[in-house]
C-alpha cells in the first residue's frame, strides 16, 4: 500500500499519519457490518450521544472501550456491528433555541455534524451507513407505529396523575428539574397539578422483569440490585381500615402486617379522595394541601422535607382491637403514586413514623423485640430511634411469641378470615409516564375529538411531523400555541378536533434504538424481523453508571412489548454490559474564589501552581468529576489535535480498570505521548529481516525472547477478553521494553529476526487500542496489508511451556538460596546445583549433609 514518506524527522507526525489511515479505512469501507453469514455475530454499541455540540472526555473513554471490543472481535473472525447515531430530541435544544433565536432543527443538525467530524477524528470503527438521529422523521415514524400497536395490545392508558408543574413556563418538570422546591430555570415555586396524561403499562412486566435480572450473568451486580430495587417486590397485606361515622374505610397496602398491634395513626396522601372531600369544609386543610402540592414529588424530596400533618378529627377502627381506634392525618409524606396513598403508622419499627408520632404527641408501643439486648432495644425507641431488626412479637394478642415472617402470614390470615382485606404483592415499579409538555419531541399520534374521545391516527396518516414555524416567545409548549398545527379532522367521524399536543419522553427514542440499527434502511418498518434477531440482542453494551436503571430498564421494557407485538422474538435487549467509570480533574481556585479551567493554570518559578497570565498563587482542590460547573475539564478537541488520538486512546486505557473512576493528569497524557513516540521509532529505526525471512536457529537469549512475545499474545487476549484493558497496556509495554533492549542488532541475525516478529505482534496486539499507530508501524514494517483486516495473532502453544523453573533451596528448614534447573530436572542435578550455592556451603559449615530430599520443579531441603 503506497505510503507518503512520514519517517523524514525523529519525530512521529502524528496529525499526518491518523489522517492518512482514517482515510484509508474509509476508502476500504473497513469497519461496514457484512451481511448474515455462518461466521459467529457480534454486536459492540456505546450509548449514543446526546448532539451537545462537542464531544468531551466521558465520550472519548466511553467509545474507546467500545472501539477496542468491536476491533478484536474483527480481528477474531467476527462479523462485528458496531454503529452510532444520536439522540437528539430533548429540553437543551428548546433552550437554545430560547437563548440563541435559533430553530431546534438546526441547533441539533449542526451539533451532530459537528461531533461527527470530532468522532471521526478518534478513528473509531463505526459503521457509519447505519448513523441514525432520533429527530428525523424517518425514524420517529417507527415509535409513533409502535406507540398505537402498544395502545391495541393495551400496552398504554392515558389517566390523570399528580406532576409538578411550574406556574412560571407553563410545563411539567421531571423531579430532577426541580431544585428545593423551585423550577429549574425558572424560579418559581412548583406546583403540584392534576394532568390527563399517557403511560406505558411497564408493571404489566414487573414480575418477569425481576426474575429475568438472574439471567443477565455479564452485567454487574450493583447495576442489577439497582434494578430489582427500583421494581421493589414487597409481599404484604392490602386491608381496609373502617372511618368511625361513616360507610367507607381507608385501603392501606403494608408490608408489615405482623406490627399491626403497634399502630398509633393512619395517614393518607394530600390528594387522598378523602383529604380532597374534607377539604371542601376546612379551609385550614385546604392551605395545608396546597403547602403540599409546592413540594416535588420525587422520593427524596419528600424523604428529605419537614414531616408534617394535618388532624382530619377522623378516627379509624383497629383491625384486630375492637373499641381502639386511630387518629386519621393527612401528612407529607405519604404520596397517591405509592400503594394506595394511606398508610398506618407503627412509631416503634419505623423512624418516619416514629417522628411523626413524637412531633404530634401520638405515643408508640412496642410489639418487635431482640432476642438478646431487649433492654437495649426498648430503650432505643424511647431514646427516638426506631428497631428496625428482626425479633419476636410482644404486645400483640394472638401474634405473641411469634417471629416476625411468622407473625406476618398469621396476620395476614386473620385479615382474610376477617373479610378486610388479603395477603399480596406489590411493586415499586410504576407505570411509564411519557407525556412532555415541549416542542422538541415526538409527536404522540393522538386527537381528540369532543365527540369520539382520544382517537389514534391512522397509520397511513404517520408520520405526524413537528411542525417548524413554531415560536418561543410565550411561555409552555409552542405546540399549543400554534395556530394551525394542532386543529385537524377527526378520523373516526370528520368533526373538527385537537391533536395531542404532548410530545414523548426522550426515553421513548433510546428504548429500541438499538435495534434500528440492524436494518436503519427500511422506511416502511422500524427493522427487519430477520435482521434484529440476527444481530440482536447486543452482546456488549456499554455506558455510564447512571443509566442503571431508567434507559435500561425502559429498554428491558421495550423489548418485551415489541415481542408482545409481534416485532421479533427476544426478551433482553443487551447480554452483556459495561459501565465505565467518571474522568476526574484536580479543581482550581483563583484567589477571588472563582473556579479556574486547568489551561489556565500552569508552575510558578517555585514549582506552585499560578494562574497564566497573572501569575497569582492558585488553590489546587481535589480531584472530582470533570464538569462545566467547576471548570475541572480537558477539551478532548486540543488532547487529539496536540498529541493525537491513539495517545488520548492509551491513556484512557492504562491508567485504571474501565468500571473505575479515571484521573486526568498532564503527566499521564504526557508519558503516554512519549511512550507512542517510543514504539514508532522502534519500527521506524529497526534495520530487520525481511518479511516472511525463515527463522534462523535462535540462540538462548533470542529464545527467551521470543517466548515472552508468544506469552504476551496469550495474556494480552485473555486480559481483553476480560476488559482489563490496563493490564493488557502494561503487557505490551513489557515486551516493547524488552525489545527495545536489544538495541540495534545485526540484520542478518537471530537478535533481529526475533526482533522483527516481536515488532509485528505488537502491532496487530496494539490494533485495536492505538489503532493508527498500529497501521502505521505494520507499513513500516514491509506490509501492504491493514491491522484493520488483519486476523489476531496465534501463540504458539509450545511456546507457552516454561522450560526451566526457579527451585527454593532449604537447609534444615531455612531458606538459604534459589536456584534455576531445567523443567523435570533429575534430582542428582538438582541436588548437585543446591550443594554448590554459597549459602549453603555457609551453612553446612564444611560438613556433609546428612540427607537432601528433592521435590521436582519445587524445592530441596537439605538437613545438615
Amino acid at each position: 500500500m503506497s505510503r507518503p514518506d512520514r519517517t523524514s524527522t525523529d519525530r512521529y507526525n502524528v496529525k499526518e499519519t491518523e489522517a492518512h489511515w482514517q482515510k484509508v479505512w474509509e476508502e476500504r469501507d473497513c469497519f461496514a457490518a457484512p451481511p448474515p453469514s455462518d461466521r459467529p455475530k457480534y454486536y459492540v454499541l456505546e450509548m449514543f450521544p446526546y448532539p451537545s455540540g462537542r464531544i468531551h472526555m466521558g465520550h472519548v473513554r466511553n467509545y474507546t472501550l467500545g472501539d477496542v471490543v468491536a476491533r478484536v472481535k474483527r480481528a477474531r473472525g467476527y462479523d462485528v456491528l458496531h454503529p452510532m447515531g444520536w439522540d437528539a430530541f430533548g429540553l437543551p435544544a428548546e433552550n437554545a433555541a430560547i437563548q440563541h433565536g435559533v430553530h431546534p432543527a438546526q441547533w441539533t443538525r449542526d451539533n451532530i455534524a459537528a461531533m461527527r467530524t470530532q468522532l471521526k477524528s478518534m478513528g473509531l470503527s463505526y459503521d457509519w451507513t447505519r448513523e441514525v438521529a432520533t429527530c428525523e422523521p424517518e425514524y420517529y415514524r417507527h415509535e409513533q407505529k409502535m406507540f398505537l400497536d402498544f395502545l391495541k395490545a393495551g400496552l398504554v392508558y392515558r389517566k390523570e396523575s399528580w406532576v409538578n408543574w411550574d406556574p412560571v413556563e407553563h410545563t411539567v418538570l421531571a423531579n430532577e428539574q426541580v431544585i428545593d422546591g423551585r423550577g429549574w430555570r425558572s424560579g418559581a415555586l412548583v406546583e403540584k397539578r392534576l394532568l390527563s396524561q399517557w403511560f406505558l403499562k411497564i408493571t404489566a412486566f414487573a414480575q418477569d422483569l425481576l426474575d429475568s435480572l438472574g439471567t443477565l450473568e455479564r452485567w454487574p451486580e450493583r447495576v442489577r440490585l439497582m434494578q430489582e430495587n427500583w421494581i421493589g417486590r414487597s409481599e404484604g397485606a392490602r386491608l381496609t381500615f373502617q372511618v368511625e361515622g361513616r360507610t367507607d374505610g381507608i385501603e392501606i397496602f403494608t408490608t408489615r402486617p405482623d406490627t399491626l398491634f403497634g399502630a398509633r395513626f393512619v395517614a393518607i396522601a394530600a390528594n387522598h379522595p378523602l383529604a380532597a372531600e374534607l377539604a371542601r369544609d376546612n379551609p385550614a386543610l385546604a392551605a395545608f394541601i396546597a403547602e403540599c402540592n409546592r413540594m416535588g414529588t420525587s422520593e427524596a424530596a419528600i424523604e428529605t422535607a419537614e414531616k408534617k400533618g394535618f388532624d382530619t378529627g377522623l378516627k379509624a377502627r383497629h383491625p384486630f382491637e375492637p373499641g381502639r381506634t386511630l387518629p386519621i392525618h393527612v401528612a407529607n409524606f405519604v404520596l397517591m403514586e405509592y400503594g394506595t396513598g394511606a398508610i398506618f403508622g407503627c412509631p416503634a419499627h419505623d423512624q418516619r413514623d416514629l417522628d411523626f408520632a413524637t412531633k404530634y404527641g401520638l405515643g408508640y408501643a412496642q410489639v418487635v423485640e431482640p432476642a438478646t439486648e431487649r433492654e437495649a432495644a426498648a430503650a432505643q425507641i424511647a431514646a427516638g430511634t426506631a428497631f428496625t431488626g428482626d425479633g419476636v412479637l410482644i404486645n400483640s394478642g394472638f401474634l405473641d411469641g411469634l417471629a416476625v415472617e411468622e407473625a406476618k402470614k398469621a396476620a395476614i390470615a386473620r385479615i382474610e378470615q376477617l373479610g378486610i382485606g388479603a395477603g399480596t404483592v406489590s411493586y415499586r415499579l410504576r407505570d411509564w409516564g411519557v407525556s412532555r409538555q415541549r416542542y422538541w419531541g415526538c409527536p404522540i399520534p393522538i386527537v381528540h375529538c369532543d365527540t369520539c374521545g382520544a382517537v389514534p391516527v391512522p397509520e397511513a396518516d404517520l408520520p405526524v411531523r413537528l411542525p417548524e414555524d413554531v415560536s418561543f416567545d410565550n411561555p409552555g409548549n409552542p405546540l399549543a400555541h400554534h395556530p394551525t398545527w394542532k386543529d385537524v379532522a377527526c378520523p373516526c367521524c370528520g368533526r373538527p378536533a385537537r391533536r395531542e399536543t404532548d410530545t414523548f419522553d426522550t426515553f421513548f427514542e433510546s428504548s429500541w434504538y438499538f435495534a434500528r440499527y440492524t436494518s436503519p434502511d427500511r422506511a416502511d418498518i422500524a427493522f427487519d424481523r430477520a435482521a434484529a434477531e440476527h444481530w440482536l440482542p447486543v452482546d456488549q453494551y456499554i455506558g455510564g453508571i447512571e443509566h442503571a436503571v431508567l434507559h435500561l430498564l425502559y429498554s428491558r421494557f421495550f423489548t418485551r412489548a415489541l415481542r408482545a407485538c409481534g416485532y421479533l422474538d427476544i426478551k433482553e435487549p443487551f447480554a452483556g454490559l459495561l459501565t465505565q467509570g467518571m474522568i476526574c480533574h484536580e479543581t482550581y481556585k483563583a484567589a477571588d474564589g472563582s473556579w479556574l479551567f486547568p489551561s489556565e493554570v500552569t508552575s510558578g518559578a517555585d514549582g506552585q501552581p499560578v494562574r497564566v497570565g497573572s501569575g497569582e498563587p492558585v488553590t489546587v482542590g481535589r480531584s472530582e468529576k470533570m464538569s462545566k460547573s467547576k471548570k475541572n475539564v480537558v477539551d478532548p478537541a486540543g488532547i487529539i489535535d496536540n498529541y493525537g488520538a491513539d495517545t488520548a486512546r492509551l491513556f484512557m486505557l492504562s491508567d485504571s480498570p474501565p468500571d473505575r473512576d479515571l484521573d486526568w493528569t498532564e503527566a499521564g497524557i504526557d508519558g503516554a505521548w512519549r511512550y507512542v513516540n517510543r514504539l514508532w521509532r522502534l519500527a521506524a529505526t529497526a534495520d530487520l529481516p525481511a518479511p516472511g525471512t525463515p527463522m534462523p536457529e535462535l540462540g538462548a537469549a533470542a529464545a527467551k525472547l521470543r517466548r515472552l512475545v508468544h506469552k504476551t499474545i496469550a495474556q494480552v487476549g485473555d486480559d481483553l477478553d476480560r476488559f482489563a484493558f490496563n493490564k493488557a497496556v502494561a503487557r505490551v509495554r513489557e515486551l516493547t521494553n524488552a525489545l527495545g533492549e536489544l538495541g540495534s542488532p545485526a540484520p542478518d541475525s537471530d537478535s533481529a529476526w526475533v526482533l522483527r516478529e516481536g515488532l509485528e505482534v505488537t502491532a496487530r496486539l496494539i490494533g485495536p487500542m492505538l489503532p493508527h499507530l498500529a497501521e502505521e508501524m505494520w507499513s513500516l514494517l514491509g506490509h501492504d496489508s491493514l491491522i484493520a483486516e488483519t486476523p489476531w495473532p496465534e501463540a504458539d502453544p509450545a511456546l507457552l511451556v516454561e522450560d526451566s523453573v526457579t527451585v527454593a533451596v532449604q537447609v534444615n528448614g531455612k531458606l538459604r538460596a534459589t536456584i534455576t534447573l531445567p523443567k523435570n530436572a533429575e534430582p542428582a542435578l538438582a541436588e548437585r546445583t543446591a550443594l554448590e550455592q554459597p549459602g549453603v556451603v555457609a551453612a553446612l559449615a564444611g560438613k556433609p549433609p546428612r540427607k537432601v530430599v528433592v521435590v521436582p520443579n519445587r524445592i530441596v531441603n537439605v538437613v545438615a
